[in-house]
């Protein structure tokens, strides 16, 4: 696994064993950055489930403004700090939280922060054929806190597998969809609140 684009391309990563972390491929990562082009530079950046940091790196090297990776595993998080030092990216514009996802959502939304693009490849769900899907990237979406913490015009990037079948709730409208394998990356934006008309 290795960066792809910018200062930092063909700097390798390191990524941890195991099936806790699946790294999204450079096939996926390469289209998805394909896809983000201009989009990434200057922009304040949040990688969820960060895993290796692989997304959040792939910015920073592409001259992200900030990059905020949100990782529960502090071995993962530690491979995390090991691979921005490698890449020798600049530590300033990079921070790292070692906590849960959600409470890590529910706190950046309270403290009113706010990211031009969002990116979560969290660890894929089962097959959820004539059911609800229970998976990490369904929770996401369902998440009231998510969107409040996208800027204005700003994208969320969703991972799942083919087999998770997601249901898009009214807070999001799909902008286009990469497959790739057992692969998609989901490019979202958050539906405008509808306006109340003023009483006469």
């Amino acid at each position: 696994m290795r960066i792809i684009g910018g200062r930092a391309a063909r700097r390798v990563l390191k990524a941890p064993k195991g099936l806790a972390v699946r790294p999204t491929p450079d096939l996926v990562k390469q289209a998805l950055f394909n896809s983000l082009g201009e989009r990434v530079v200057g922009a304040r950046v949040l990688e969820l489930f960060a895993g290796s940091g692989a997304l959040g790196l792939e910015c920073l090297s592409r001259g992200a403004a900030l990059v905020v990776a949100v990782e529960k595993a502090s071995r993962h998080a530690l491979m995390i700090r090991q691979n921005l030092a490698a890449a020798q990216l600049p530590r300033e514009r990079f921070a790292l939280r070692t906590q849960d996802v959600f409470t890590a959502l529910r706190q950046l939304a309270a403290a009113g922060q706010q990211f031009n693009l969002i990116l979560a490849d969290p660890p894929f769900g089962q097959k959820n054929l004539g059911r609800r899907s229970t998976s990490l990237s369904q929770t996401l979406l369902d998440d009231a806190d998510l969107p409040r913490l996208l800027a204005p015009d700003a994208w969320f990037v969703l991972g799942h597998a083919k087999r998770d079948t997601l249901t898009l709730p009214a807070r999001w409208r799909e902008l286009k969809a990469l497959k790739h394998g057992d692969s998609v990356m989901r490019f979202l934006e958050p539906t405008p609140c509808p306006t109340v008309a003023e009483a006469p």
